[in-house]
Formats: C-alpha cells, structure tokens, sequence
C-alpha cells in the first residue's frame, strides 16, 4: 500500500547559523513536502513542542533534528523531557553533532534518540545524509499520525 502524500513537519534545534542553513538548504532538495521550523535553544525547543507563548500554534514535529551543545538548555535535557513525555515520546529524534565521544553516544541511545548522526563537513555529503534520514523517517518508516 503506497503512503498517501501528505506535508511533514520539521523541528530544528540548532545553535549555529550556519549549520541551521546547510540543514534547511538539505532538506529543500529532497522531494517531500516539508515545513520547516527552527529554534536556536533547548528552552525555545521545549516551548515549542509544550506550544508555549509565542509558539501556541506551533505545528507537532514529525522529525526533530536536534543538536546536543545548545544554549540555556542543552540538547539531552531536551531529549530526556521529550522521552519521557507520554505526548511527544513517539517523535523520532535525531541527533545531528559534531562532537565524537562514545560515552555520549551510549548516553543519548539509553535516553532514547532514534538516531546519532555525525554532522558531515563536506556539503554534498550533508546533503546526502540529510537526504537519507528524511527519506527513512517519512518516505519508508511509518511514524505516528497527525494527533493535532
């Protein structure tokens, strides 16, 4: 049974500019229709996904991309808020850093990340794993329906 078209919604938690850009520029080459969303801290991630103040109307994530190393709130907070909330537990997660330490890899797998992926320095290279993520999570995998 082929999956019905639809639009997916994207979370980005990211603190670098310039990363969030290659992201963003990634994930408009790929064929799925995508809305995009961004927040540059782990608070403003956590508003955004409890719809708090300017974020009431704030779209459910399909996917979030999260990075580790945000401001006021740091991406592993977010992950072990995120897992252990009956309402947003079942969103895939992935973790997208630069940062290579097995002890934080087995860390952020025990509070349940879908994925730790190594942010790519090359940019074609980006863009493919950027790619590849989006076509599993939205084009092969099935991930929770629409709620809200």
């Amino acid at each position: 049974m082929k999956k019905v078209a639809r639009y997916y919604d994207i979370l980005i938690m990211e603190d670098r500019p310039a990363d969030i850009r290659l992201i963003q520029e990634a994930l408009r080459e790929v064929d799925e229709k995508i809305n995009i969303s961004v927040v540059m801290d782990g608070e403003e991630g956590l508003d955004f996904l409890y719809k708090k103040g300017k974020y009431q109307d704030a779209p459910r994530p399909d996917l979030i991309f999260l990075d580790l190393n945000m401001p006021k709130k740091e991406g592993k907070e977010v992950l072990k808020v995120t897992k252990n909330d009956d309402n947003l537990k079942a969103i895939p997660i992935i973790v997208l850093t630069n940062s290579y330490h097995p002890n934080e890899i087995t860390e952020v797998y025990k509070l349940h990340v879908n994925a730790y992926v190594h942010k790519p320095l090359d940019f074609d290279e980006f863009r493919k794993a950027i790619s590849t993520i989006v076509n599993f999570w939205l084009s092969i995998a099935e991930i929770p329906p629409k709620t809200d």
